[in-house]
Formats: C-alpha cells, structure tokens, sequence
C-alpha cells in the first residue's frame, strides 16, 4: 500500500461537525424503531435460535429481528395467535429457569355478539408451551373452558416466511434474492420452500395436529367447541431443512423428554457448582450458567460457546476464547473445544478478501447465502488483530487449569504457527508493535474487540487511520509470549523459552515508553499510522492490567483513573470515558459498559492488588442484574451515571444472551477470591480473598484438580475472609498466597 494511505486522514480544523460525527458502517445493526417488546423471549439449540415476543408470537415490528432462524437465514418471519380476530390477553410469560422452554399463559378478552357479551373474559385459559431441539420448534397449544356454559370459539395462527439472511435483518440491502419454489398445502402440513442465489434449497414445513379446519399457505384455523371444564389440545411442529434431508419430527412429549434429558445430562457444564448466602447472587449465577448452556453449541472440534443471540448466533474466535477464559476455573471442557476448534480453522494462506494470512486465527464464520455468495466476507473471516495472541493466551491457561500435557503437544504446531504471525504478519511496519490493516474490500475497518467504525479516534475526536496499534493488542501478545515460553520449557524447547522471554521483556520496555500518557495517567488507547498516540481515557487500559504489561506503578494509576467518576458508572467502567470527545452513553463502544470488559478490568484490578476496586466492579454488575429481566446480563448496557432507584439504560440492539456476558460473572468471582487452580503441581492457590457486603458466604463445590477435586467454602468474618475445606479427594493442596 501507497505510504500515503497509510497516514492518518484527519479532519482539517475548519470541518463541518457532519465530517466528524457521521460514520458510515456497511455492517451497522439498523434500528429505525423502537424494540416492539423490551422483553423478547428466546430459544437456542445448536445452529437454530428463536426470538419470539412475550405472547410467543414473532411479528415483523419494532426492530424486525424476530422469527426463527437456522444456519444463518430466518425460517419464519411471522407467526400470531388469534382469538377470531383478536390478539388474546397476556397474563404472564417466561423462559425456565434451565432455558429448555417458554411458558405463555393466555386468556380471552371480552367476546361479544351483537353487543351482547357472550364469552367473558378469563374465560378460557390459553397455555401456549415451545422449545427447540435439533432443528424444529415444537409448539402445544392447551385450551382449557374455566365458564360454566361451552364456548363455540375460532382459533387462528396466521404465518409467513422471508428466508431472510441475518445480515438482511440487520440492515443489509441485497441487489438481487433467490426464488420461492411452489407451496406444497396439505390436509395437515405446509411446506414454504426458496432457492437462494447459492443454489441451496431451504424448507420451511409446519405440521398440525389434529389437522385444522382451514390450511393454507398463510395461516391455520380451527373451529373449537369446548365444553365446561374441558380442554383442546393442539400440537404443531416447525421444521427447518436446509438441503435434502429433513430433520426429524417426533411427538412433542418425546422431544421434550429428550431435549431436557439432553441438557441435564451435560456433564461438561456440571464439573464445578457454586452456591451463595445471597439468592439473588445465586440467581445471576443460574441465569448465568443456564445461558452459557443454551450458547453452547457442539461442534466436531467440542463445545463451542457462540457469540449471542440475535445478530452473532455464530462462532466467534475472540468471544470463544474470552468466554472460556472467564469459565475456565469452573469447567476447562470449553476452552478445550474452543482451541480445538481454531486450531482446525486456523488460517494456512494469504487471502485478502478474507483478511486471512498463515497461523492467523479465526474472526468468525456464517452459514448464510450471504456468507456463501461472499456479499459478505464472513463465511470464514480472520479480520482479528487479537484473537491470535490471545489464542495462545488460552491455550496457555488451560494447560495450567487442566495439566493436559498431551492435548498441548498435539496444538503445539498451531501455537508455533500463531507465534509466527504475530511477528512476521503482525507487525506490519516492523516497530515491535502489532498493527492491523484491513485488506478486504468489505471486511472490517477496526479489528480489535471494539471494531465499530469510530471506535478509534484522537482526543479532538477526529478519525485515524492506521496500520493502528492498540494498547490491549500489545498486552495480549505479552501475555501470549509469556505463556508460550511456559509451554516451551513444558515441551524442553529451552532456546525458544528464553527467546520467548526476552522478546515480552523487550516488548513491556517499549510498550511503557510509546503508550503511557502521564497527562492521562493511563495508557493512551492506540498509535496511529504515523505513530501518534491517541490520548483517550478508555477501558482498553484495563486489559493492560488483565494482561500483565503493565508496571505496578503505572497499573496503580491506571486504576484510578478507570475507577474516576467519569470512567465508572456506578454500575461499571465506561468503554470510553465522558472527559472524551466523541463520548456517547448510547453508543456501541464509545461510552457503554460491557460486562466482559469490566469483568477482565476487574481480574486485572485485582492481580495488581486493587481488590477492593474489583469488588466495587463485582457490586455494581450484581447491582445492574437486579434490575434486569431473568437475572440475564445482555452484551453491553448504555452508559449513564447510575441514578438512585433507577435501573441501567439498556442498549437497544444488544444481544441477550450472549456468552462473554453470561460467563462474566465468574471471572469477577474468581478476581475476588483470588483462586487460581494450578493443576500441574495439584495445587489451588487463594491469594487475599474478598467478599462484598452481600455475601457473607461463598460454597465451590466439585472444583476439579487434574483427577482430585476439592469443595471449598469461603465466608465474610469481621472485615476478613476465612477458607474451609469441607471435602477433599485425592491429593490436591490449598496454598494461601500473601
């Protein structure tokens, strides 16, 4: 590339504030309206998800993203519920505790004739139940007369299909769509069928039982007669099909014993259980792990946590990893699928259009015709300047969690190849930093966690181009080489070690002279093309801590100014402080809280020995899940100052579930426990444990030490925490750690 396009173009000081402000995005979630529901109900198993709303219709209003979706594409766009021609009465609605089904109870409003009422309301009672197992939603309606007379009532449910792309539901605008083949109406079944413009054939087939009066190929109705105290009983199956097999159809009842049988018997989410004196701790903590249940998907590489529902259900390589690394201490089986799963996708060529190139690794992969077509550059995407490192990071972690000597030799080749891309790929201009530059035509722009297309930029807020460097990045790769040395001692690659050793040693040196701002007091968020420090107060800083790199002089500043009023909200740590220009609470990244990114703050707050600020990070999340509907932390929450009585802002396009949210929890758990489980030495070390105020006890039960396991209890005594062992198998120790 030409060095003039690699200098930053910043905006002249005669700019128009448009020049500054308005940023176009090509991958921009598009909101033209207000969420139709603030409390959406969603469904997850495997490669199919469902966001229906709180009647367990899903309607084409508000946001647009309901429906149910499979591999990628939306299989049903429409379906509403009537009462003859009226939506029935709400009177409540939930997901289980566990996640397995949604729970709709319904009622019939006033029903008159001719002015007269005939059928008064919370007459009939409507228990609409739906779960998801192995591409198909299985529905059952129950219909049940409370009156004393029978009640003569039709019962409709009106459907249509799009077969939507995800990126079309987000906003993309195609050119050009497939062709919807000829409907196939049946006695009891439809089937709604497209070809896209890859050539793939997508069914959309909805059976009935018993069949209905009516069917066509937009709605279904039946003619009900129910006599006092009697009932109706309706079945009805969704099934997604993409190419030629269709996924098999069983009886309601037998797919619902399997799909709770299925997720109860999920013993690698089972290793290590967690037990409060606070209920309401212990329901963020259930919401939490029955989230990371659903967001689990199996993969032939293992588990794989994806990203978050609506827009990212998908593999992730940065959220994988991040979320295995919060989970690790409780269960190291996904950081195990994850790994082996980047290690199969890990990049082996130069592919510009895929921002692919040798030992990188995965950004994310689709499914979609989008995807197929390359409309989109996500089919398999490396535009990630942080999931390499940070790779190595995990793999390194997990061989202390696990002492898995063998799984780490078999990924030794990947980690070599990953340790070569940083240094050979990574560092575009060579100064001992690693950069990104997108080389895809349409991939994206900004490729660290915050890659919103504005989510990098100057104190005066104008825009920068780069190569770019940020200061998370440069963390990341310090800690990778400081694992990967480990793991070459492990191997006896003693050359490399010391190599490995001397290059983080090398790398902090630098990295203190060109990113610390003693005006900041924190690290300054990137270099730009030109190597100009971008002074802006953001939470990048807090990964530095997360990661190490950062001297305990400057981590002891750092971590003031990320806990100052105009960093910390009250409920957490802004991503960018609102002393900065393009400062936004209701932005994606310029001003929002993250929980993934306060809980690694947090971890890293208290590796330095700022416990008491982790604690202050812990109280408020735990706070901020009071007032959120099932305990469920969504991706990010906008970033207003806390107000009295008042709940958080919530963000209007944030995936909920989503995984690095839901394992957050646990990271900030274990910052303020201090553990830290060293299996090769069959050794859990405690170092200073705290507790806040509301807990006054903490139970870890079943914490797996290589083939030893140990249930430890720690409780809140007089300003001090004190450790039981309340069972141990095996030879495990517990090392207190001043």
């Amino acid at each position: 590339m030409a060095e003039s396009s690699r200098k930053s173009k910043l905006a002249p000081p005669s700019a128009r504030l448009d020049d500054i402000i308005q940023v176009e995005d090509q991958f921009y979630i598009l909101a033209t309206a207000a969420a139709a529901e603030d409390r959406v109900r969603v469904l997850k198993h495997g490669e199919t998800f469902s966001v229906f709303d709180r009647y367990g219709d899903s309607r084409p209003v508000g946001l647009g993203e309901e429906g149910i979706y499979h591999e990628g594409t939306r299989f049903l766009s429409r379906l509403e519920l009537r009462l003859g021609h009226t939506r029935p009465l709400l009177l409540s609605s939930t997901v289980r505790d566990d996640n397995t089904l949604l729970a709709v109870d319904l009622t019939n409003p006033d029903i008159k004739v001719a002015d007269h009422v005939v059928v008064p309301r919370g007459t009939l009672h409507i228990f609409r139940s739906k779960f998801l197992w192995k591409a198909v939603c299985y529905e059952r309606l129950k219909i049940m007369n409370h009156g004393l007379a029978p009640v003569e009532v039709s019962l409709s449910v009106s459907f249509a299909v799009d077969f939507a792309d995800i990126f079309e539901v987000r906003g993309v605008k195609r050119p050009k769509k497939g062709r919807y083949l000829p409907d196939q109406v049946r006695r009891d079944s439809v089937t709604l069928a497209y070809e896209g413009l890859d050539g793939g054939i997508r069914r959309t087939t909805l059976d009935w039982s018993p069949a209905p009066d009516e069917l066509s190929r937009s709605y279904a109705i039946y003619n009900l007669s129910v006599e006092p105290k009697g009932e109706a009983e309706i079945y009805m199956t969704l099934s997604c099909q993409s190419g030629n097999e269709r996924p098999p159809v069983y009886v309601y009842d037998a797919a619902l014993q399997q799909a709770e049988q299925s997720f109860h018997s999920r013993g690698d989410l089972d290793i290590c259980s967690i037990a409060t004196s606070n209920d309401q701790f212990n329901g963020w903590l259930n919401r939490s792990v029955a989230d990371l249940r659903m967001m689990v998907s199996e993969t032939p590489s293992g588990p794989y946590p994806y990203a978050g529902v609506p827009w990212f259900s998908t593999v992730f390589g940065r959220d994988g990893i991040i979320t295995a690394l919060e989970f690790l201490w409780v269960d190291p089986a996904i950081a195990r699928g994850v790994l082996s799963y980047l290690a199969a996708t890990q990049a082996t060529e130069v592919i510009p259009e895929r921002d692919a190139e040798p030992g990188k690794i995965l950004h994310e992969t689709r499914r979609g015709e989008m995807a197929a077509l390359n409309e989109v550059p996500f089919g398999l995407y490396y535009g990630s300047v942080d999931s390499t490192p940070l790779f190595i990071m995990l793999a390194g972690a997990y061989y202390e969690r696990t002492g898995d000597r063998a799984f780490i030799e078999s990924l030794w080749p990947n980690i070599e190849r990953a340790l070569r891309w940083i240094d050979e790929y990574g560092d575009l201009d060579h100064d001992g930093f690693v950069e990104y530059l997108m080389h895809s035509t349409n991939g994206l722009i900004h490729q660290g966690w915050k890659d919103s297309k504005d989510s990098v930029f100057h104190e005066d807020g104008r825009l920068v181009e780069g190569p770019l460097a940020l200061c998370e990045v440069q963390g990341y790769v310090y800690a990778a080489k400081v694992c990967a040395a480990h793991l070459a001692d492990l191997l006896e690659k003693t050359k490399l070690a010391a190599n490995l050793w001397r290059e983080a040693d090398t790398l902090q040196e630098r990295f203190e002279a060109a990113f610390w701002s003693p005006i900041l007091s924190t690290y300054v968020l990137a270099l730009d093309g030109d190597k100009r420090p971008c002074r802006v107060r953001t939470s990048n800083a807090g990964h530095c801590l997360f990661t190490g790199i950062a001297t305990s002089g400057h981590g002891r500043l750092a971590a003031g100014t990320l806990l100052a009023d105009d960093s910390f909200t009250g409920w957490g740590v802004r991503t960018v402080s609102a002393l900065e220009a393009r400062y936004n609470p209701m932005s994606y990244h310029n001003g929002s809280v993250w929980p993934h990114d306060n809980a690694m703050i947090a971890y890293g707050l208290a590796q330095y020995g700022f416990k008491d600020a982790a604690l202050k990070i812990l109280a408020g999340l735990f706070d901020a899940s009071l007032f959120l509907e099932l305990r469920r932390m969504p991706e990010l929450f906008c970033g207003f100052s806390r107000r009295t009585g008042e709940g958080p802002t919530l963000y209007p396009v944030a995936c909920s579930p989503q995984s690095w949210s839901a394992a957050a929890v646990y990271l900030l758990l274990q910052s303020c426990l201090g553990l830290a489980i060293k299996a090769p030495v069959k050794q859990v070390h405690v170092s200073n444990p705290v507790l806040p105020d509301f807990l006054q006890e903490v139970e870890v039960r079943n914490l797996k030490v290589g083939d030893s396991s140990v249930d430890l209890v720690f409780q809140r005594r007089d300003g001090d925490v004190g450790i039981n062992i309340l069972k141990k198998e095996g030879d495990v120790k517990i090392v207190l750690v001043k």
